[in-house]
């Protein structure tokens, strides 16, 4: 490469070796056991392994999917396929292997690393990918990556900010999943914006309890890896346990934490987290979902004299995170609405489409910006409803997301959260689509047709409510167990209930909001 280009990050790759070489002795992963990984061994690392993947044969755009256990190989995996312009996925090791089946038919993977020895459907797995599943726990792995050189690929030269560096899988509403392609200058973008809006740097300790599947996860993960900074990572079963997920941040001094709401309110519900916890803590971030009033007030006044509270906003089509509200007493003014989302990241533009011309401060909420992702993976007919020119002018291309999310502006600029557009939902941080478990219930053989609704229980609260008609009689237990080996955990409802006909509207279409009454007058 020449010397005038040296010093030009264009891509994830260029970008993770200048911080690995400027920070090389510094701890780039410290684990609640107390194995610790240098920048400079995590780089050794993730060259061996991409020097493994290009004798495999994988080349730029090529798709590569881990069931990641957040260990040092798994981690290390995803900045060799950056390195490469290699586009890796992330897989969630506790879906229903039908779910699993879906995605890797829709992104069709060259390999697949495996960190987990005891994968429920590990072995249907090896089998329906034979010669591509690549178990990489133990040492024999570790063992067999010593055999390739430690340095850098030269391809890494070769890989452009256009191209995709991972892809995320959200819920989707025709049943079947959807990958978001987000590019490697989206990420640049993204790093920039939250190492300037968070003042991250190389002596900052971040937490990493969300799931490395999760979009929350793009900001543990990039921010403290691209930032010399260290990371935390912890596991699903350590965050399960609310004191040790505290003792693992207490112990290691982590400067910022970030998860969704729900994890916070849990551990204020049952009286985990008290004024002595989170010491080192000076960002304590949530997004995902709404934070209810009287719950952010608790945090508030455990944590708000010595700690900023952000309050993010962001679809995982637009690279995690496009905005940010630090939280201060007044917002507590008014105890009945959400926090703000706040005003947009600086590199960030929006339009709010009006869904009343008479309102052009309240309507759908349209992304435009270069953080805005590529579309989705292997799926044109959902890509472009989603991502479409910006409909304000036709002058030239500006393809923007619309987000289905509906906000009001006030009169000082700041966005608030006014509900969706259509009948996807936030629940326990994870965006889900309400017509994704609509058609899991509906591809039962017992079942004429389904409803499924978000019951509000308070602001930022609700349950999952499934509604069905028979063909067959059938207990509603019977049928949850049979969609739990659809869906994951998160999906499921809170309750089925057996209808002999679902109401319908004059348009014969399934009336939601008598069901929404109905659940009301059981309450």
């Amino acid at each position: 490469m020449s010397d005038i280009l040296k010093d030009y990050n264009y891509n994830l790759g260029l970008y993770f070796q200048h911080i690995a070489v400027s920070y090389s002795k510094r701890q780039a992963l410290r684990y609640p056991d107390g194995q610790i990984v240098t920048y400079g061994e995590f780089n050794v690392l993730a060259n061996r392994i991409a020097q493994f993947l290009h004798q495999q044969g994988l080349k730029r755009r090529d798709v590569v999917g881990l069931f990641n256990d957040k260990s040092p190989v798994a981690l290390a995996a995803m900045v060799a396929c950056l390195k490469l312009g290699i586009i890796y996925t992330n897989l969630d090791p506790d879906s229903p292997s039908e779910r699993i089946h879906r995605i890797l038919g829709i992104c069709q993977p060259r390999l697949i690393f495996n960190s987990f020895p005891n994968l429920s459907f590990g072995e249907k797995l090896e089998k329906e990918w034979d010669q591509v599943v690549v178990s990489c726990y133990g040492d024999d792995f570790t063992v067999r990556l010593t055999q390739f050189p430690e340095v850098v690929p030269n391809s890494v030269a070769q890989v452009t900010g256009a191209d995709p560096a991972y892809l995320m899988f959200t819920s989707g509403s025709t049943g079947f999943p959807k990958g978001v392609v987000i590019s490697h200058g989206n990420v640049l973008n993204f790093i920039a914006w939250s190492q300037g809006r968070f003042e991250i740097g190389s002596d900052d300790v971040l937490s990493n309890v969300n799931p490395i599947y999760f979009d929350n996860s793009v900001f543990d993960f990039y921010s403290a890896l691209f930032s010399g900074a260290t990371l935390v990572p912890v596991t699903p079963q350590e965050a399960r346990e609310p004191r040790q997920v505290l003792k693992i941040v207490n112990q290691h001094k982590c400067t910022i934490w970030f998860s969704v709401p729900s994890l916070l309110v849990y551990l204020l519900t049952t009286r985990s987290l008290n004024s002595e916890d989170f010491p080192a803590v000076r960002k304590i971030i949530f997004g995902g979902e709404g934070f209810p009033k009287p719950k952010l007030k608790q945090l508030y006044d455990l944590f708000g004299h010595r700690a900023h509270l952000e309050n993010v906003y962001g679809p995982t089509e637009c690279t995690c995170i496009c905005s940010a509200y630090t939280i201060s007493n007044s917002d507590f003014a008014e105890m009945q609405r959400l926090a703000p989302l706040g005003t947009l990241a600086p590199n960030f533009d929006y339009e709010i489409l009006p869904l009343d011309d008479g309102d052009r401060h309240y309507g759908e909420l349209f992304l435009l910006g270069p953080n805005v992702g590529l579309g989705y993976y292997n799926d044109s007919e959902r890509m472009a409803q989603s991502f479409i020119q910006n409909p304000r002018h036709n002058l030239y291309r500006e393809i923007g997301y619309k987000t289905g999310d509906l906000v009001h502006r006030d009169e000082t600029g700041l966005l608030h959260f006014k509900g969706r557009a259509d009948f996807q939902i936030k629940h326990m941080g994870y965006r889900i689509e309400l017509e994704e478990i609509e058609a899991a219930l509906n591809s039962l053989p017992t079942v004429n047709e389904s409803a499924v609704i978000y019951h509000k229980l308070g602001e930022g609260l609700g349950q999952i409510i499934a509604h069905a008609s028979l063909a067959i009689p059938e207990a509603p237990d019977v049928l949850l167990q049979a969609i739990a080996a659809i869906l994951p955990s998160y999906m499921m409802p809170k309750r089925l209930l057996i209808l002999d006909s679902l109401p319908k509207n004059q348009n014969g279409k399934v009336d939601r909001v008598a069901l929404q009454n109905f659940q009301s007058s059981k309450l």
